[in-house]
């Protein structure tokens, strides 16, 4: 299913979810946001998107701010999501983990957000024995209607 080899107890699942249920912790790079909203734009009604990875516990965006922001602005009411445990010691928030969840997390309800790109979520690969970015454990998604 995924290009890499997680613990099961990491992924619990995808589904759309409320758009207004997420929780960013970072800024979004406006330019970068504005050419995928334009992009999204003019599809028809199905959209091909990879899913935003967000905590199945606290709704923080791991990954995925620029892909939310943009359907968010497009008027969409449901995002597709792929829901993790967060707290998966499997799960860092850059190569040093330099960054505690809990802070990330207070931060974000906080409305407290970090600069584009300061978090480098990283997933530890049980097949190679390394870590990878956390994006490649989420998944195509075919988006059927913007208004569901």
């Amino acid at each position: 299913m995924y290009s890499i080899n997680v613990d099961k107890d990491i992924v619990s699942g995808i589904e759309e979810v409320d758009v207004n249920l997420l929780i960013p912790h970072e800024k979004v790079l406006l330019d970068k946001k504005d050419i995928l909203k334009n992009n999204l734009k003019y599809k028809n009604d199905d959209i091909i998107i990879s899913t935003i990875i967000m905590c199945n516990e606290s709704n923080l965006i791991i990954d995925g701010h620029h892909r939310y922001t943009a359907l968010k602005e497009l008027g969409y009411s449901k995002i597709p999501v792929t829901l993790i445990n967060y707290f998966s010691n499997k799960i860092i928030t850059d190569d040093n983990d330099s960054l505690s969840k809990l802070d990330i997390i207070n931060n974000s309800k906080n409305k407290s957000l970090y600069n584009p790109k300061t978090t480098k979520h990283l997933i530890y690969c049980n097949r190679n024995r390394n870590w990878l970015p956390i994006t490649l454990i989420s998944s195509l998604y075919l988006f059927k209607s913007k208004m569901s």
